[in-house]
């Protein structure tokens, strides 16, 4: 193929970098796919995609080279591999990593003399593409804007900042809130199903009581942002670590282990024997963010 043959390159077909080439394709882009095992193309090629015989050949078939692969180490190695080909040239990187990767990253491309935007996919593959599916850009604006519409593709552009570790640190963050949501949720069908009660049995009440529990969120902020925990307190840390160790020890009577919730009741406790008993639960953030 000819030097920008296409409008977009993908290296990497895997589940994910498959849904998001096959998202640019129903949009009418022009698209170069290629990935280490071969093999994967084929629903793509059937759809529209050239792809290339070898990576040389996709970095230099496009002006976009989008990378979603395994890690940030496999990335570098693309990098390695690439060379002059990726010259002038725009690299958007949906690889799940760090902020550290995402800034040495963004070194090693612009010193290659292309530029850098990092990304994080805030859907599963089968939502890229629906209303469902937003992904975090972080790095050069003017870059960023220019290639709005292809990213557009692949669900909502949620651009987070110049700096290029933000995406994955945006990722990273949402994703704990996210992974703690799913930690108690857990427990709580553990606790249920200790006496037979089938998760499904319980699950609207668990619902119900989530929804109605969501206002944390911008509650805990605007403490956060105000640094101050102990203005209308509801339900004041003192007696919230003085009633945690129940849910631990029935957690254990009821042959539950308890590992998901012990860390919580810890910082509860330690937090209280500094003197701050009298603070919302929110004031923990402050064990949080000290420094090791």
């Amino acid at each position: 193929m000819t030097e920008n043959s296409t409008q977009v390159t993908f290296a990497g077909l895997g589940d994910m970098g498959r849904a998001l080439a096959a998202a640019v394709l129903r949009d009418g882009f022009t698209a170069t796919v290629w990935n280490r095992t071969p093999g994967k193309a084929g629903e793509l090629v059937a759809a529209g995609a050239h792809e290339a015989a070898g990576l040389g050949e996709a970095f230099e078939a496009s002006p976009v080279v989008i990378l979603c692969v395994v890690d940030n180490n496999a990335v570098g190695e693309l990098l390695d591999a690439a060379g002059d080909r990726l010259r002038g040239r725009t690299v958007v990187n949906l690889t799940n990593g760090t902020p550290r990767q995402a800034r040495e990253l963004a070194e090693r491309v612009t010193a290659l003399g292309a530029e850098y935007v990092d990304g994080g996919i805030m859907a599963v593959p089968p939502g890229i593409g629906t209303e469902a599916s937003f992904v975090l850009y972080a790095g050069p604006e003017g870059v960023v804007e220019a290639q709005r519409e292809l990213l557009a593709t692949f669900g909502g552009v949620q651009y987070v900042g110049e700096d290029t570790g933000l995406a994955s640190l945006y990722d990273l963050a949402l994703l704990s809130g996210m992974y703690g949501m799913h930690a108690g949720v857990m427990h709580a069908y553990a606790l249920i199903g200790s006496a037979g009660i089938p998760a499904s049995g319980f699950s609207a009440l668990l619902n119900s009581w989530i929804q109605a529990m969501s206002g944390f969120v911008q509650q805990a902020a605007d403490r956060i942002d105000r640094d101050e925990f102990t203005k209308d307190v509801v339900s004041n840390l003192a007696m919230q670590a003085q009633a945690f160790p129940n849910l631990i020890e029935a957690s254990k009577e009821q042959g539950v282990r308890p590992d998901l919730m012990e860390p919580v009741m810890r910082l509860f406790q330690e937090r209280v024997a500094q003197g701050h008993g009298d603070e919302d639960g929110v004031g923990v953030i402050k064990l949080l963010q000290a420094k090791a």
